[in-house]
């Protein structure tokens, strides 16, 4: 996600495959066959539901469009060239549209209105060094609400822009460092949360009018977040895992203060919002990894079918002000997101796009397959595996162990053009969810608190031996990868676990916890003090530990081949880490490559360079593992 490298087109050729060792053809595609894929994504429709809004990255850079309903064409609202346009939403009744972007990659993101087709964008929030986001439209539709750090870089206050001159004025401003997450319709009720740490956290409900502050939450150690307010003012939904491994929907009752449970799953309920009318409610949970989406009823509760997409997953869902129609994106691990539309009393069902290169053909792609293994101490490690069609006992492939990043967050069932194309050239992916990731329960969650760079590190290293154990694998050319978090334990696997891993790729990974945690960027202030708590204070005796597990007090133990990769006007993990890190390794004689992208931040976002990412770590790969197969 957010100066082309010219291949050579890659030709079809046959190779024996299978575990019979039976002869299947197997087509290779050029990297630019790739990424002549389309990214895409939607977040509703206009006025009078003949159009919706999308953004696209069909220029190489994301951009937002007007896609119609009717005949499916496009038409570009915006063109920039330098950094990455994301569609927000239509003004209410108009043509107008507002979009976000930032410059670079430096998070400093702006909101700005698009007028006319043609017209220069106009910066609704033209204050320096501040990040905004888009929160909803007023009821009466004459206002915008948004979450800004205007006055101050450090927290975040509500404000509320007029839709005729859009001069800002506070709807809260933020004294207490807490962070608003939600705002009631009617000004009122103001949502709070409190991070303790990263798995812990407090909500709170206030009452502007009568200034008091009611805690919403348990005093158990559990995660809150908020998911919005009905219309009426008095009822208010939140997620939590209190008492529960997983998250569930709690819907309370401000003026009774009672609340009950409203849905409740095996798996964490991702988020929950209701249609404009509030006829229906849209519930996502997180099944094993994957995306599962559910219509309901709200007045009702009843579950309403959702239509069927073949070889897609359906991913999210908006309704139409009418709340007759639903956009629907659906992707697959083998597919890019599309965008469907279902006519609810036609019960008729259109596809928009058809965003996979027509080059490729589908089923040259290989579905991930969820697995699981056991680490060091038994504890069972879920992933998601690509074996390459053409891997076989008498074919072995190399392999490497994908690490995410966070810390917390997880690998899932969706669409990658890196992962892809490397499986594509014969390259098995093995991504691992470590101990620590989200999605499994709040104990799994919760195993890696102050005890990074050791299980952890130890479940991507069991993720290596589990691939060596598979006859279809060449168990002496096994790589590692991963970016931010994922990068430090990259670092860590090659510094700790000398000789398990023959080569490693790190994408903007941390390699000092003490600078890292000392220069957290301002808008994340609110945050620190719970990232503190899990990774440990760099101003108290935790530092004697971050100093332990940094790889930049251990790069003199890495002794095979390493690739760095780092955006300059990265505000997370800092230019200067990579910097670092590539010339400590380098004293030690081993080969050292870097590749900066001065118009990147923590994230590549634009496809000429996304292009080069991918083709830089395949040939990095191809030079220290595909030799030995």
């Amino acid at each position: 996600m957010k100066s082309l490298l010219k291949l050579f087109s890659i030709t079809t050729f046959l190779i024996l495959f299978s575990c019979n060792d039976a002869e299947k053809e197997v087509k290779k595609y050029s990297v630019e066959d790739f990424y002549n894929s389309e990214m895409v994504w939607s977040f509703g429709f206009n006025a009078d539901e003949t159009k919706v809004l999308i953004t696209s990255n069909k220029t190489g850079i994301f951009n937002a469009y007007e896609l119609n309903l009717a005949d499916t064409t496009t038409t570009a609202l915006t063109n920039s060239k330098t950094n990455a346009v994301f569609g927000e939403d239509y003004v209410p009744g108009t043509t107008k549209v507002i979009f976000s972007s930032d410059d670079g990659g430096n998070e400093n993101t702006h909101l700005y209105l698009i007028e006319k087709k043609g017209d220069k964008p106009k910066d609704l929030t033209p204050w320096a060094n501040s990040l905004n986001s888009f929160l909803r439209w007023s009821l009466d539709k004459k206002h915008l609400y948004i979450r800004s750090s205007k006055r101050d870089s450090r927290y975040f206050d509500i404000l509320k822009l007029d839709t005729i001159n859009w001069s800002p004025s506070v709807v809260y401003e933020n004294e207490t460092a807490f962070s608003p997450s939600g705002m009631s319709y009617n000004e009122r009720y103001v949502v709070l949360t409190n991070d303790i740490t990263t798995d812990h956290n407090e909500l709170y409900l206030l009452d502007q009018k009568t200034k008091k502050t009611k805690k919403i939450s348990a005093e158990e150690k559990s995660k809150f977040s908020t998911i919005g307010f009905e219309k009426n003012d008095s009822i208010f939904y939140y997620l939590t895992n209190d008492k529960s491994e997983f998250k569930y929907v709690v819907k309370y009752n401000i003026h009774s203060e009672k609340s009950e449970i409203l849905y409740k799953d095996n798996w964490d309920v991702e988020s929950m919002w209701l249609s404009k009318n509030e006829k229906y409610r849209v519930i996502t949970t997180n099944k094993d990894g994957k995306n599962n989406v559910m219509l309901f009823d709200h007045a009702t509760g009843k579950q309403l079918k959702m239509p069927e997409i073949k070889n897609g997953n359906v991913t999210n869902v908006a309704v139409s002000h009418t709340e007759t129609k639903l956009l629907l994106i659906a992707n697959s691990s083998t597919s890019p997101n599309n965008l469907y539309v279902f006519d609810i009393e036609k019960n008729e069902l259109k596809q928009l796009t058809s965003t996979l290169n027509k080059k490729i053909n589908q089923d040259d792609l290989v579905e991930a397959e969820v697995i699981r293994y056991k680490s060091f101490d038994g504890l069972e490690i879920p992933a998601l595996f690509y074996k390459p069609k053409q891997a076989s006992k008498s074919n072995k492939v190399p392999a490497v162990v994908w690490v995410h990043g966070g810390p917390g967050d997880q690998s899932r069932i969706g669409y990658s053009t890196t992962i892809q194309y490397l499986v594509n050239q014969g390259y098995a992916i093995l991504e691992v969810n470590n101990r620590g990731s989200s999605g499994y329960g709040k104990t799994f969650h919760r195993m890696d608190n102050k005890d990074h760079g050791n299980g952890d590190l130890k479940d991507c290293v069991w993720g290596k031996k589990w691939l060596a154990s598979q006859d279809y694998i060449d168990q002496d050319a096994i790589g590692i990868n991963g970016g931010s978090y994922g990068g430090f334990l990259v670092l860590s696997a090659m510094a700790f676990y000398p000789d398990e891993f023959q080569a490693g790729v790190n994408v903007f990974g941390v390699t000092d916890w003490m600078r890292t945690l000392k220069s957290i960027p301002p808008f994340l202030e609110s945050f620190k003090s719970a990232l503190y708590e899990e990774m440990g204070n760099p101003f108290t005796a935790d530092s004697i530990r971050l100093k332990q597990i940094s790889p930049m007090n251990n790069y003199h133990k890495i002794t095979k081949p390493l690739l760095v990769l780092q955006g300059v006007n990265d505000v997370r993990v800092l230019k200067i880490e990579s910097d670092e890190i590539v010339e400590g390794v380098k004293k030690n004689g081993v080969p050292v490559e870097y590749i900066l992208f001065p118009d990147e931040g923590h994230g590549f976002m634009k496809t000429e360079n996304q292009i080069k990412e991918t083709v830089s770590t395949l040939a990095f790969y191809d030079k220290y593992l595909k030799k030995k197969s």
